[in-house]
């Protein structure tokens, strides 16, 4: 997959979030959008992610030359945010068998094997209104990242975690990159230690520098 952006802008009223974006995002590649609270990291993962409308400029999306149109795009892609909610009046199981009814799982796993990769096997007849803060964001990424599509948008993934979900994220996105694109929204190191590609939102501008390792 392939995403182009041109002189792309939001803002809200009068007043931009970010302006004046040009930038190509391409599959095999992770990319991290830095900046401060309020620079627009967000708005960005949701305009990409065809959930918001950008106020000017164009976005483009293909996938092996072929165009893709901005209302199928969700198709293709995989977004977990702390805005999302899941499903609290499921269980576990039936949230997964809910959401796999949209989007399939990656490398053929069953929705049993999702859970085990999860390491909720305890809680799958439990209901998610019962899961602490970090089973959800768990159960969140779990569903993002074993989604079989093509465009990975992680929107500050570790929020709630603690170290051991940190650690487990880390493991499970890094197995989950090939023939991806991964684009992570954060001003934390731990969450796009693994990206190549930074992108950074400073007053209305972007900066692009690419990662030394």
């Amino acid at each position: 997959m392939q995403i182009n952006l041109s002189n792309l802008g939001k803002r809200y009223n009068y007043e931009w979030i970010f302006r004046n974006l040009t930038y190509t995002f391409e599959s095999g590649t992770a990319y991290a959008i830095l900046g401060h609270n309020g620079s627009g990291k967000s708005t960005l993962l949701t305009v990409i992610s065809g959930h918001n409308l950008h106020s000017e400029g164009e976005i483009k999306y293909s996938s092996n030359g072929t165009i893709i149109p901005v209302e199928k795009i969700y198709t293709s892609l995989s977004l977990t945010a702390p805005y999302l909610e899941l499903v609290e009046e499921f269980t576990l199981l039936e949230m997964i068998d809910f959401h796999t009814r949209f989007k399939p799982l990656r490398h053929n796993l069953t929705n049993l094997e999702l859970i085990d990769r999860m390491g909720l096997q305890k809680s799958k007849y439990k209901f998610v209104k019962d899961f602490s803060s970090g089973m959800k964001q768990r159960l969140k990424l779990g569903l993002a990242i074993y989604s079989e599509s093509e465009l990975l948008l992680l929107d500050e993934p570790t929020t709630n975690l603690d170290q051991e979900g940190v650690a487990w994220y880390q493991e499970h996105v890094t197995q989950n990159k090939t023939n991806r694109l991964i684009i992570v929204g954060s001003n934390i190191h731990h969450e796009y230690s693994f990206c190549e590609e930074h992108l950074r939102i400073t007053d209305y501008h972007t900066v692009s520098t690419k990662r030394t390792v």
